[in-house]
């Protein structure tokens, strides 16, 4: 089935990103499904972070269109892009260790549109260590519960869509094993929209729909999760 078929809730189109004088992504497209988890991939150094940088507003692109829920936001402050239901959960969580977990789940309040001002409980359905531990300092966490911290300040904004920056990076199995589970509920039953940067080919396979592989900052293929076959893992995937 061809992905345009689908409703995108994200498209991005030519865009193209430099640093000083390097050219780090060339007219590149990506869509994201509604409502599915698409998962980015490629070697070290393609530009998969760059890219999330630039939709969340944290890179300025070159040129090009990011549109979101059908109106283009290249232009907008990242705090608006927060506010406008993106949320973000970069590589090595950026948790701030001084507050408690209580206080780092309710710096995504500030980012919310509708007035909320209360964690919503079902953070601590996802997450339940984070109950257990809202008194304690984020820097007190393991790095697996810290991961957790993360994505559960970023749900807290009630995003429309998910970004994860390698959220199994340097995770224990365990960890790994409830991130992807919550992945595949935030899809299936909470209906969020979630782009996904993974190095785990497994834990890919598991929790994504979609699949999209970056070489030198464009992408060069992309399909269903079961069109990921050998030949593209080899080519674009083995170091």
């Amino acid at each position: 089935m061809n992905k345009e078929t689908h409703d995108s809730l994200l498209d991005v189109r030519d865009l193209n990103q430099f640093y000083g004088e390097s050219h780090t992504l060339w007219d590149l497209d990506l869509s994201v499904i509604k409502g599915k988890c698409t998962c980015l991939m490629g070697r070290n150094g393609v530009g998969k972070t760059t890219l999330l940088q630039c939709i969340m507003g944290l890179q300025e692109v070159r040129s090009g269109s990011i549109i979101f829920n059908g109106e283009e936001i290249q232009n907008q402050i990242a705090e608006k892009r927060a506010g406008m239901g993106l949320g973000y959960v970069p590589q090595g969580r950026q948790i701030f260790p001084q507050l408690t977990v209580g206080e780092n789940l309710e710096l995504g309040l500030f980012a919310r549109t509708d007035g909320v001002k209360k964690i919503p409980e079902y953070i601590f359905d996802l997450f339940p260590v984070l109950k257990d531990m809202i008194n304690r300092r984020g820097g007190d966490l393991s790095g697996g519960q810290q991961q957790q911290l993360a994505i559960g300040r970023a749900l807290v904004i009630d995003p429309e869509m998910l970004i994860l920056d390698e959220p199994t990076e340097g995770i224990q199995p365990n960890i790994v094993q409830q991130i992807g589970d919550i992945i595949i509920k935030l899809g299936t039953e909470m209906g969020i929209t979630v782009l996904l940067v993974e190095q785990k080919l497994p834990f890919a396979r598991r929790v994504g729909d979609y699949f999209c592989l970056m070489e030198r900052g464009k992408n060069v293929a992309t399909g269903e999760i079961s069109e990921l076959n050998d030949d593209l893992v080899k080519k674009f995937l083995t170091v």
